[in-house]
């Protein structure tokens, strides 16, 4: 794999802006997404699993009963990469379904 470098604070802004709902907490990109019960709630977590797996990118799932926070960061990085946007796109677009 190729190595992956932490994005600088005007990239990391930018794409931040074309994301709905995600916040920057230093080195990391947070959303929290809401859900009327527990099964919708487990169900979202599992598509999310799926799809990180899938990509390779697995951000840190916090899980209650109608809510899931979502946290991504690129570890080997120390910080922000393009990476981290594309899944948080992702996962965006498996909400919206």
């Amino acid at each position: 794999m190729a190595a992956l470098n932490a994005l600088h604070d005007s990239e990391i802004a930018s794409r931040l802006a074309t994301l709905d709902g995600w916040a920057r907490d230093a080195t990391r990109i947070i959303k929290i997404y809401r859900f009327a019960n527990y099964h919708e709630t487990m169900a979202f977590v599992n598509a999310v699993a799926w799809v990180a797996h899938r990509g390779d990118h697995h951000p840190d799932l916090e899980v209650g009963y109608n809510h899931c926070t979502v946290t991504y960061t690129t570890h080997d990085a120390g910080g922000l990469t393009a990476r981290d946007f594309d899944g948080a796109a992702k996962i965006d677009a498996l909400f919206n379904l």
